[in-house]
């Protein structure tokens, strides 16, 4: 068997511990059915001294959760990955630029679809009063650049005061009613490859669609008819080398859809939704091997 590291969250962060083993067993389940023992590596015990990852022939970051929280050490971690010369895919520079939402304006600027953004320093009152008449909304969406997992991402409505309000810099985007009525949709690619595509929609009343707030995930038999021209102009202008990556995406108020987010850190794979694509990522990091 072949041992690769997955990078998990820090043991002492009890907010993930219910999570994570699980995600990991999935995906170490897949992985062993390929011949390679998972095991688990805290991203935090490794940010300033990466001998402890050298002697992998792969580092996965798939779990590293947390890194929005700490994210000066995330960054400090990602150099020092790189500078080891850690074998590591998604690779480190990916892993670094990709933890700061503020991706999704270069992408937009070489042509990607993305929801309107009003990117912000330090989020105000006044940024958010401004964004309604800006956006021609009366719903708006706030969230940190550095967030995961819908932390601190709040849903604002016209004359409702700004409470809780993300530290540092942040984002306003119109909030998309589709999120309710479709959903977002997910494609996960494998080794540049399609592997399955997942629908998730919110409980009634929520906005969020992560499964902490109650989301619920379907798998697609096949994308929706242009999901996949939108996901693979996104892949087209990353271009970067990647193992993994999830394009996660809704529909705009023209019925166009839009990039919401690129995951190459540590996206779920949906793996509880859609068993069959453990086989196609063990698979794909089978062929980097």
């Amino acid at each position: 068997m072949t041992r690769v590291a997955v990078l998990t969250p820090d043991p002492a962060d009890p907010s993930f511990a219910g999570q994570w083993p699980g995600v990991l067993e999935r995906l170490a389940t897949a992985l062993s059915e390929a011949g390679i023992t998972a095991e688990a590596a805290p991203w935090i015990d490794h940010v300033e001294d990466a001998s402890g990852l050298t002697g992998y022939p792969l580092v996965l970051p798939l779990l590293a959760w947390g890194y929005h929280r700490d994210h000066p050490r995330w960054l400090l971690g990602c150099k020092t990955w790189a500078a080891a010369g850690v074998r590591m895919l998604n690779p480190p520079s990916v892993i670094g630029w990709n933890s700061d939402k503020s991706y999704l304006g270069r992408l937009a600027d070489k042509g990607v679809p993305i929801p309107e953004t009003l990117w912000v320093e330090s989020m105000v009152q006044g940024d958010a009063d401004a964004a309604f008449d800006r956006f021609g909304t009366d719903t708006i969406i706030v969230k940190p650049r550095v967030s995961g997992g819908a932390w601190k991402t709040l849903r604002v409505s016209r004359g409702e005061a700004l409470t809780d309000a993300p530290d540092g810099p942040s984002m306003i985007q119109p909030y998309l009613p589709s999120i309710e009525t479709e959903g977002e949709t997910s494609l996960l690619f494998f080794g540049g490859a399609l592997s399955h595509a997942v629908n998730k929609r919110p409980v009634t009343g929520e906005f969020r669609i992560q499964v902490q707030y109650g989301g619920k995930y379907q798998a697609l038999a096949e994308p929706p008819a242009g999901a996949m021209a939108l996901a693979r102009q996104t892949l087209a202008a990353i271009d970067e080398d990647l193992l993994y990556a999830r394009i996660d995406m809704a529909r705009g108020p023209d019925g166009g859809w839009l990039l919401m987010e690129a995951e190459l850190i540590e996206p779920d794979f949906y793996l509880g939704s859609a068993p069959e694509g453990g086989a196609r990522f063990a698979e794909a990091v089978k062929a980097r091997l």
